[in-house]
């Protein structure tokens, strides 16, 4: 494991190098990964606008930020994401406003399709479900836990519309994209504030 973590943090990029390669690639008529389509394509230029006003939107909580400037230990957030992915684009903009409001966490993205062996340690019901976010302890190259692909109350919504209709269409999106507006960034902030001050309780 040790080897394929030190392989993508090798591959992986900067908050600014993600956004930056979806951008250059948008110029060329293009989305992240190996299969190119139209719908893809489409789906990269709505997350684009998507995280640009997310960028500018997304407000951290006191105690979020308090949480976060309380942790002792060192860390990496390893993202697997892709350009096309529209949680990635809801979810990115949170993780990179939670570590910029701390020196304890370094934030980097890695393309799944480019690591598929570093993914495929983390499925979600043996589904390459992203984003996902690895945690690493600093000092060791550890991974301490992950999370993800969504929100759990974003789960519960996915579950049962597939429970109900037994897809997952346009509809779906739709409705997945106008739960994360209405949220606002708040569960994914208290999620991740409840693993990572467990977390940080047990390296201590």
């Amino acid at each position: 494991m040790k080897i394929t973590v030190a392989k993508a943090l090798f591959n992986s990029l900067s908050y600014a190098e993600y956004r930056k390669k979806i951008i250059d690639l948008l110029h060329e008529k293009k989305s992240t990964g190996p299969v190119q389509s139209i719908d893809l394509t489409h789906y990269s230029e709505l997350n684009e606008t998507r995280m640009k006003r997310l960028d500018k939107t997304i407000v951290l909580t006191e105690t979020t930020i308090q949480e976060l400037q309380a942790l002792q230990e060192e860390y990496i957030w390893l993202v697997i994401s892709e350009g096309w992915c529209g949680d990635a684009a809801q979810l990115l903009p949170v993780y990179h406003k939670m570590a910029e409001a701390t020196d304890k966490i370094d934030l980097k993205i890695v393309l799944r399709d480019e690591n598929l062996e570093f993914m495929d340690s983390f499925l979600t019901n043996k589904a390459r479900s992203i984003p996902i976010l690895v945690i690493i302890k600093k000092e060791t190259g550890g991974v301490l836990g992950h999370w993800g692909p969504r929100p759990q109350a974003a789960k519960d919504l996915v579950l049962n519309y597939k429970k109900e209709f037994g897809v997952i269409d346009e509809n779906l999106k739709t409705n997945l994209q106008l739960w994360y507006h209405h949220d606002k960034g708040l569960s994914t902030q208290n999620e991740l504030i409840n693993l990572m001050r467990e977390l940080d309780k047990s390296t201590l």
